[in-house]
């Protein structure tokens, strides 16, 4: 399997990155570890995931997703070792001060995502989204000393643009503080503007990592919703609605067309879409089945053309 360069961070990653928000989730417990165990059999080894995962579902508080990695860990002696392991710090969490990306809560913050995910170090940190509230150098201050204690060994940014990357960018070069070495933008065949342009011709010019959220649409870019009643008892429901317009139906066809020629799925040709646009190190990819991560080995194979492609570039523009 190709490898990709992880921006500044030293990490030689897999070319799709698990996507843990559906542990404890969408995914229960015994289920995830068989889909996790078939992500790292298949020769996959980065996993994504935040502290927040997954507070939006009823009975849920945060943390779950964690909390189902780390048992996961503590039932699979080594397999640490063969994992790259992101998480985040920033959204709310619910209790009084349990938010943003101040130091206070940063230092709190990693500590209780270390105990439920039952490791020692965070290979990769995320603030989550930006923080108005908070400087920069508050912020990469907290890292900093988090990076010398050896708690985490890169930092990146999620959602975060253009202008307030090189701003971060900028403090860190004055205060001579640690960089943010990666970004997570929501990037997809459809959704492409958080991306393409100012952000993604930074990211090329400074050598930042990206590793895209939403790759597959919340699963519209498999081609299993194409109506109304398609979405019925789906717990995506909402997040899905969106794309279903005549811009996305467009999309979903010329999918299914490169899709065919290829014998393969539109999730996979989607996922080798992303992995062929510039600065793109890996996207991010969540899976609720082992057939969906024999999908994945299938999608890190498959070479498009310029013309799939170009194809799928102007259908989805």
């Amino acid at each position: 399997m190709k490898r990709t360069t992880l921006g500044t961070t030293g990490f030689d990653i897999a070319p799709i990155v698990f996507g843990g928000n559906v542990l404890g989730w969408t995914t229960n417990e015994a289920e995830s570890f068989r889909v996790l165990d078939a992500f790292i059999d298949h020769g996959f080894d980065t996993i994504d995931t935040a502290d927040v995962y997954s507070a939006w579902a009823d009975g849920h508080s945060g943390g779950e997703s964690e909390t189902v990695l780390g048992k996961w860990f503590a039932a699979r002696p080594g397999m640490r070792d063969k994992v790259k392991l992101f998480t985040k710090v920033g959204s709310d969490m619910g209790g009084p001060g349990e938010k943003g990306l101040s130091e206070a809560w940063i230092t709190k913050a990693v500590e209780k995502s270390l105990a439920r995910m039952q490791v020692e170090t965070i290979d990769l940190y995320f603030s989550h989204w930006p923080d108005p509230s908070v400087s920069h150098e508050e912020t990469l201050g907290a890292y900093d000393a988090l990076l010398k204690a050896g708690k985490i060994r890169a930092i990146g940014a999620s959602n975060y643009d253009a202008a307030l990357l090189t701003a971060a960018l900028k403090a860190s070069e004055e205060a001579g503080l640690p960089s943010y070495q990666v970004v997570q933008p929501e990037y997809n065949l459809f959704d492409r503007s958080g991306f393409e342009g100012p952000l993604q011709d930074l990211c090329i010019e400074k050598n930042i990592g990206v590793v895209t959220y939403f790759s597959l649409a919340a699963g519209f870019l498999t081609g299993k919703y194409r109506s109304a009643s398609d979405l019925e008892g789906r717990k995506r429901a909402g997040m899905v609605e969106k794309y279903m317009t005549e811009r996305g139906m467009r999309l979903l066809d010329a999918l299914e067309e490169v899709a065919s020629a290829h014998g393969a799925k539109p999730a996979e040709v989607s996922l080798a879409w992303l992995m062929a646009q510039k600065g793109v190190s890996a996207p991010i990819a969540s899976a609720t089945s082992v057939s969906q991560v024999e999908s994945f080995a299938k999608a890190a194979a498959l070479e498009l053309s310029c013309e799939d492609l170009a194809r799928l570039t102007d259908a989805g523009a």
